[in-house]
């Protein structure tokens, strides 16, 4: 669900500015409020996650993001859908790193783990990949409100299996929250995003994206400043000094920026270079899919003998090969001769380095803090995603023509991934170390 309502909304734009009125520059607005709201208070979601109990965090987000989604559903101007959309991603960066955390916390290291997150990341995946479909799909045959209000089914069961199924937290923490790094961590890294998937409106060189930029590097300096002096810290920073948990944090990074371009520039040509309908389009992102499952499949058998670098650093080189190929579409194409087999090649790739990641980036953690690192992990990749499609979509627009700007930025993409598979394999250590909590700002030792 927190995967599917980052691109459900994109198909329904049209039909949602006829409806409510929507001027067509602030239409963008219902796209960006999601991920600008979803990424500034993940890291917060994820500490508060630890500190007051990750299945208490998980229900009420959920009932959040239900409550937001009727809301959303039910606006009648402008300012309600975006104040919905907002709700959603405060809701979302409640339930994301909430249910990783759960995760990694009620399975140890090693194969149950990694056979858990591979399920994850299969749906995970899968949400994404169907967002647009389900948008296509709703918005032809049920209107575009029910891009939102599917939400509230989906919730409601959720709810059900959660309430009955996921342990009870431990006693809350007497640990304070850091206000101040809360604040300042939410602030910069909205501000972040907020800057990047603007320059759509405002180029990279204007004084408008130059200032929010700077304001943001600003707050998050502030934040680093604070994190190394309260003895309570929001992100305690001696967690990255953990190679696992820096190395999959740049490898997904790098991932999602490679990802979220591929999606948004292929579904792009398929509609206005192929000609294919909403529908047809989010039907296509079907085998793309299946091709998750299948890499997913494989990396949780290797996950049972392996390091995740195992999975990671093939996973990766295979996304590159795929996005190169995707980066050969010709205006004169086809599905099957420029989408289908690229999309095989590409999924698969993805598939082998959702789990691992996730195994990766939470390797070594202690308990109390695996909210926390399922919170960076989650922003890494929202950053990741939203700079890598602003400085693509950059690319794209200073090619010849519309084809020859996505081609180039798909190369670029499988440029990405190339990097992400050096990364894996300079930075990740090959063996894992035993996880222990750590004392003060002191990280267990690693053998590399």
């Amino acid at each position: 669900m927190v995967a599917l309502d980052m691109a459900v909304v994109n198909v329904a734009l049209p039909a949602i500015r006829t409806s409510l009125g929507f001027d067509p520059v602030d239409l963008s607005w219902v796209v960006h409020m999601y991920a600008l709201t979803f990424g500034g208070f993940l890291l917060l979601g994820g500490r508060a996650g630890d500190l007051y109990g990750r299945r208490r965090l998980f229900l009420a987000g959920l009932v959040a993001f239900g409550l937001s989604s009727l809301l959303g559903g039910l606006a009648q101007a402008p300012w309600q859908l975006i104040a919905a959309r907002a709700l959603q991603g405060v809701a979302a960066a409640a339930v994301a790193p909430a249910a990783l955390a759960m995760l990694t916390t009620t399975f140890t290291e090693g194969p149950a783990r990694v056979r858990a997150l591979g399920v994850w990341s299969a749906v995970n995946a899968a949400g994404g990949a169907l967002g647009v479909l389900a948008g296509g799909l709703l918005t032809e045959y049920a209107g575009w409100r029910w891009v939102m209000l599917i939400n509230v089914p989906i919730v409601l069961g959720a709810l059900a299996l959660g309430v009955a199924g996921l342990p009870a937290d431990a006693p809350r923490s007497q640990e304070r929250l850091d206000v101040l790094g809360a604040a300042f961590a939410t602030a910069g890294t909205g501000l972040l995003v907020l800057g990047v998937v603007r320059t759509d409106q405002h180029g990279w060189g204007s004084a408008t994206t130059l200032g929010t930029l700077a304001v943001a590097a600003l707050l998050l300096a502030a934040f680093v400043l604070v994190e190394r002096r309260t003895k309570a810290p929001l992100v305690r920073l001696g967690l990255f000094r953990s190679r696992w948990v820096s190395g999959a944090n740049v490898f997904v990074f790098l991932a999602a920026a490679g990802q979220f371009a591929a999606f948004y520039f292929v579904s792009l040509y398929m509609q206005q270079v192929l000609g294919m309908s909403a529908a047809a389009t989010g039907a296509a992102f079907l085998p793309f899919s299946l091709g998750v499952i299948v890499g997913t499949i494989a990396a949780t058998r290797l996950g049972a003998t392996r390091s995740p670098r195992a999975s990671l650093i093939p996973g990766a080189l295979l996304a590159a090969v795929g996005m190169a190929w995707f980066s050969r579409i010709s205006p004169d194409g086809g599905f099957l001769t420029d989408v289908l087999g690229p999309s095989a090649v590409t999924s698969v790739g993805l598939g082998l380095c959702l789990a691992p990641v996730a195994a990766a980036a939470t390797t070594g953690v202690a308990p109390g803090e695996a909210g926390t690192a399922s919170g960076v992990l989650n922003s890494a990749r929202q950053l990741g995603g939203a700079i890598g499609l602003a400085s693509l979509a950059t690319v794209a627009a200073h090619g010849t023509g519309l084809n020859d700007g996505y081609a180039n930025a798909l190369v670029v993409a499988a440029g990405l991934y190339v990097v992400a598979a050096i990364v894996a394999a300079t930075v990740l250590p090959r063996t894992a170390h035993v996880p222990a909590e750590p004392a003060a700002d002191r990280v267990p030792a690693e053998t590399s």
